[in-house]
C-alpha cells in the first residue's frame, strides 16, 4: 500500500463505512418525518376544533317544564343569547325584542345547522357564521334564500318570557 493511501486510512478509520453513514442518515430522516408527522396532525386537530365549536353562553333559569328569561331590561334589536344543556348537547337559542314583540330563535340557520356554527351579531343584523349571509334583525322570519334562524315557541307573561323545555329538547338534532 502506498504511503499516501495509508495517511487516508489512517486519518479516516474512526468514520463509519458508507453504508453505516447511510442508515444513520436514514434514522434521522425517518425521526424528522415523523416529527413533521405529528406537528401537522397536531395542527390540524387543533383547527378542525376550533372552527367546529359554537359557542356556549350563559343558562336561563328552569322554572318547572320552561326556560324562563326576564325581558323587562332587554335591549331592543339586540339578540340575547343562552345555552340549554340537554344529554350531552349544548342547544344555543337566542331571544329578541322587537316593536314591543318578543321572539326567541335556535342560534342554527334552517340550510348550515348541520356545520353547528351558529350566527353572530353585528350592527344591528345577524351573520351566519358558516355561509356569511348578512340580514337584519327586523327580516329574522324570512331571512335571505333559506338562510335564516329557526323560530321556536315561546310565551310573554308578567315581564317574562317562558320557552317550553320541550321545543328546545326538539330540536337537539340541529346541534
Amino acid at each position: 500500500m502506498s504511503s499516501e493511501r495509508q495517511a487516508f486510512v489512517r486519518r479516516n478509520q474512526y468514520l463509519p463505512s458508507p453504508p453505516v453513514l447511510n442508515e444513520l442518515n436514514h434514522g434521522e430522516s425517518l425521526r424528522q418525518q415523523y416529527h413533521i408527522f405529528s406537528l401537522l396532525i397536531l395542527a390540524m386537530l387543533l383547527i378542525c376544533s376550533s372552527c367546529s365549536s359554537q359557542p356556549t353562553y350563559p343558562s336561563a333559569p328552569q322554572i318547572g317544564p320552561n326556560v324562563v328569561i326576564d325581558v323587562t331590561n332587554l335591549p331592543p334589536e339586540v339578540p340575547k343569547f343562552f345555552t340549554y344543556h340537554y344529554q350531552r348537547e349544548n342547544i344555543n337559542y337566542f331571544v329578541l325584542k322587537l316593536q314591543g314583540r318578543v321572539s326567541a330563535f335556535l342560534d342554527a340557520c334552517t340550510s348550515c345547522y348541520m356545520y353547528k356554527k351558529g350566527y353572530r351579531c353585528e350592527d344591528g343584523s345577524l351573520v351566519c357564521r358558516q355561509c356569511g349571509m348578512k340580514f337584519s334583525v327586523y327580516r329574522l322570519e324570512k331571512g335571505l334564500g333559506s338562510c335564516f334562524p329557526i323560530k321556536i315557541e315561546g310565551r310573554l307573561e308578567n315581564g317574562k318570557y317562558l320557552i317550553p323545555l320541550a321545543s328546545l329538547e326538539a330540536e337537539a338534532n340541529k346541534f
